[in-house]
């Protein structure tokens, strides 16, 4: 009992620090897969407690020495997922939660399970906290679970990231043999870190965020439609609201909801929410929330949610909407209307700030029988180069692996479709070299601040409520989420 309220009390008072992202729910199951599988591939980079002999500091042959050991191992972790033989004494059932089905798809297309395991995935949407709260029970529970019942591995979001990586519910992974590979970005392993440096997890993707736009919609505003000239013409947000008011003047909305624009303010604040336990709007938010005024009372933006049914039409054949913003995930997974109406009649481009949305995590329970398998897992989809390559090629996401970005941003033949024959990744991998995780600017209550702040003020936006009760709206759902938090 005494290690049970020390484990509540770790997850209920942990690191706080300040703003970023989000990600996707998914349907609600708990089912059970047999080992199976087919081929394997990813990438990585140096660093993490078992990386390299050459740390800063180093020269000569014991920097030599260091480099030839993080190649080798890199070398190594390039053949994991591949169908890897098991130590003795590992556990033969795999636990695995998380809130939708996206990496159960990759592991099922890309991973094979080594033999004799069967992996259980535990699917539990995002909706509500409800993933959270069934994670929390299942880690806190962990020491006294079965050993085929206890949690391997599980995902985490950025939003919260921090909640997991800074208890000890959580395994350092380079103690069970993966590092911090220096063929990934940099501000994936520092999400992943604890609050002292602990590499806690990987991901298998980097998020970008870019400006998305409707290319017939541009070359009307603007006479063109090629990605370098809007950018130019967006390159700042001074540029971006006379691009809206030239929009306008034509017919249409810049942007379907004013929330579209505000993780390129909160990604790019020096300012947390967070004063120790005191909780303050950022200038951050402020100046997002005088332009998402400013465009809603000028006619050059809708006011509908970031995921209504409202905004998915506006990108159908019809759809007066110019631009939207986010990741290769995004408009992957999260433009169903533009993918089956208008393919081919959009294009990126950076926009006025870099700044990344979204990630997906993974983290290794501490107490979990199947460590070998864990680094196999986490090797797979962060050092396999041949996984990594069909997560880009196949799965059309932006791959946490430097090599195979590198090999699509230098071909010249390659481009997607749905751009219109776009090389997209040539301009995120620019992107994505200058994204910064900075932990003192994030806390676990993230993905309140991210979610429930601007979604309360959307009200105000929508003429709902007044800005006043936009606010009080927000304090009572911080109240019900982090009752310690204060604020004036």
């Amino acid at each position: 009992m005494k290690n049970l309220k020390k484990k509540i009390a770790l997850l209920a008072a942990l690191a706080c620090a300040g703003t970023m992202l989000a990600g996707c729910g998914g349907d609600t199951t708990d089912e059970t897969t047999a080992a199976g599988g087919d081929d394997a591939g990813t990438t990585a980079a140096a660093g993490g407690d078992n990386a390299d002999a050459g740390d800063a500091g180093d020269t000569g042959d014991a920097g030599d020495a260091g480099a030839a050991d993080a190649g080798d191992a890199y070398a190594a972790a390039q053949s994991a997922g591949t169908g890897i033989t098991l130590p003795e004494g590992e556990g033969k059932v795999f636990n695995i939660y998380c809130w939708n089905g996206d990496f159960k798809k990759y592991v099922e297309a890309y991973y094979k399970v080594p033999d004799g395991i069967t992996i259980n995935w535990h699917e539990i949407a995002n909706e509500g906290g409800a993933y959270q709260t069934a994670l929390d029970e299942a880690l806190l529970n962990q020491e006294s679970a079965a050993a085929d019942d206890k949690v391997d591995l599980f995902l985490a979001e950025a939003d919260y990231i921090l909640k997991y990586a800074n208890t000890d519910l959580t395994q350092d992974v380079t103690k069970l043999g993966v590092q911090r590979w220096d063929t990934g970005y940099d501000y994936t392993y520092d999400a992943a870190s604890s609050t002292d440096g602990v590499l806690k997890g990987v991901s298998w993707q980097a998020n970008p965020s870019m400006f998305i736009y409707r290319r017939s919609i541009a070359k009307d505003v603007l006479g063109t439609d090629d990605p370098d000239q809007v950018q130019e013409a967006l390159s700042t947000w001074d540029k971006v609201d006379e691009v809206a008011q030239k929009a306008k003047d034509k017919g249409y909305y810049m942007f379907p909801s004013p929330l579209e624009t505000y993780r390129s303010f909160a990604n790019n604040s020096d300012v947390s929410y967070l004063n120790g336990d005191k909780f303050a709007l950022t200038p951050a938010f402020n100046e997002w929330l005088t332009q998402a005024e400013t465009y809603v009372n000028n006619g050059w933006s809708q006011t509908y949610s970031l995921w209504a049914d409202e905004k998915q039409a506006m990108m159908g054949t019809d759809g007066k909407m110019m631009c939207c913003i986010g990741p290769a995930w995004y408009f992957n997974f999260s433009m169903g209307t533009a993918q089956e109406q208008t393919s081919g009649d959009w294009g990126i481009c950076v926009g006025p700030q870099e700044h990344f949305w979204g990630g997906t995590w993974l983290m290794a329970a501490t107490g979990s029988d199947n460590e070998a398998m864990i680094a196999d897992l986490m090797n797979a989809f962060t050092a396999n180069e041949d996984i990594m390559d069909k997560i880009l090629s196949d799965a059309l996401e932006f791959p946490n692996n430097k090599n195979v970005v590198k090999k699509y941003a230098d071909d010249a033949s390659y481009g997607l479709d749905f751009l219109g024959g776009q090389n997209h990744i040539a301009m995120m991998a620019k992107c994505a070299e200058n994204i910064k995780w900075d932990p003192a600017l994030h806390t676990q209550y993230d993905q309140t601040f991210n979610e429930d702040l601007p979604n309360a003020y959307l009200e105000y936006l929508q003429g709902i409520c007044d800005k006043d009760t936009a606010l009080s709206n927000f304090y009572i759902t911080l109240s019900e989420r982090a009752p310690q938090i204060t604020h004036d």
